[in-house]
Formats: C-alpha cells, sequence, structure tokens
C-alpha cells in the first residue's frame, strides 16, 4: 500500500527534514508516526499525500511511484486521500454541510446525491444535527470532526492526519481517534502523526518513530 525505500527530503540550504526513511504500511493498517517537534512527522505526511516531492529516494502508493510522478498526475493520486490538518482549513463563512460539500462538488456530484453523501459523513462524526451551523459556532472538537467528515466523504482508501488533537483537550482527543479506529475497522488505511503519548501507547507496535529525520 504504502512503501518508502531510502526517502530523503531536503530543503534549500540543506536541512533534511527526512533522511533515509524505509518503511512498508499494509493496506487497512493503522499507524501512527511518533517523535519529538521537529522530527520530520508532518513532512513525512505531506511527502505521502505528494504536497512535497523526496530529493531522494522512492515512495510508492498503490503501485504508484509519488517521486517519479508527473505534477499534472498529482491530483488523481490525491482523490485516494483524506487530508487532515491541524490548522483544518475550514471555510468559516459556509455552514458545517457546505464545507463538507465542496469535495463531492469537486468531484461533479449532483447536488442531491452530495447532499446525502456529506449528510452521511456528518452523521458518521456525530455533526448532523449541527450541519446548518458555521464553524465558528462549533468546539475545537467540533471543528476537528468537521475537517475529519470533509476528509472521509469521498471514500477514500488512505485518511493522512497531522497533529489532529493538538489544540484539543484529553477527552475530545480520545474521540477523535476513536473515529479514526472507527474507520480502520471498515478497511480504510489510517496514518497519523501525532505527539500525544497516550496514542502512540494505545497503538504500539504500528508506530513510526523518528528522531531529527531518522526512523528509530
Amino acid at each position: 500500500m504504502i512503501v518508502a525505500s531510502n526517502l530523503t527530503k531536503r530543503y534549500p540550504g540543506g536541512y533534511e527534514a527526512v533522511r533515509d526513511v524505509s518503511f512498508d504500511i499494509s493496506a487497512g493498517q493503522m499507524v501512527l508516526i511518533g517523535g519529538h517537534s521537529g522530527a520530520g512527522k508532518t513532512t513525512l505526511v505531506k511527502l505521502i499525500a505528494s504536497i512535497e516531492r523526496p530529493t531522494s529516494g522512492s515512495l510508492v502508493v498503490n503501485g504508484q511511484n509519488l517521486a517519479a510522478l508527473r505534477r499534472s498526475a498529482i491530483p488523481y493520486v490525491r482523490r485516494h486521500f483524506g487530508l487532515i490538518f491541524q490548522d483544518q482549513k475550514l471555510l468559516f463563512d459556509r455552514s458545517a454541510l457546505d464545507n463538507v460539500l465542496l469535495p463531492l462538488q469537486i468531484a461533479g456530484l449532483s447536488r442531491r446525491d452530495a447532499v446525502r453523501r456529506a449528510q452521511a459523513a456528518l452523521d458518521k462524526v456525530g455533526l448532523l444535527a449541527r450541519e446548518k451551523a458555521n464553524p465558528i459556532a462549533l468546539s475545537g472538537g467540533e471543528q476537528q470532526r468537521l475537517a475529519i467528515a470533509r476528509a472521509v466523504v469521498n471514500r477514500p482508501t488512505v485518511l493522512l492526519a497531522d497533529e489532529p488533537t493538538a489544540n484539543l483537550d484529553v477527552d475530545s482527543a480520545r474521540d477523535i481517534l476513536d473515529l479514526f479506529a472507527d474507520f480502520n475497522r471498515v478497511g480504510v488505511t489510517v496514518v497519523v502523526a501525532t505527539h500525544d503519548q497516550s496514542w502512540i501507547e494505545r497503538c504500539h507496535p504500528n508506530v513510526l518513530r523518528l528522531d531529527h529525520g531518522r526512523l528509530v
């Protein structure tokens, strides 16, 4: 599913955020990327999502080497991913339903089918009753669940998240982890970068630990 071989990302100035990393994530696994602040967790998530391109090495997702893809092909590859970031990038001038509808509108679904799927996604994360609310009226945990609904509405095969609970209280963070576990149980491959030790202990041994860009 996701296979990295000697993966390296070097930024201008010579800084290597990820250094010679190799790993294999099977389809249907739930894997955490752990490590200290600045260890390279976010960079690794961005490499898997094709937001960043590797400097060297290979990264194969669903049989495609992302390092060798033409840039014009990247948007098609990303359709297989659901992406969730610490900054949820929600549209605060639109309702919760409209936020979740956006990926379906881009994909060209009819309004009727899109609304049905968006409402199902909101129901899955416990926000169907808040579908008309704008994100500003939601709590931090609800905003993150809204971001998850938007990420999964296109039924991705891989769910990628970068520090999804960094700004949440303990109970909200636990709810988010339970949601990821629910998606994983129905076959979605889940990869989460986190510094949350309770998550790491719960998912042991499926943890990739980074230390200054290297896998340890």
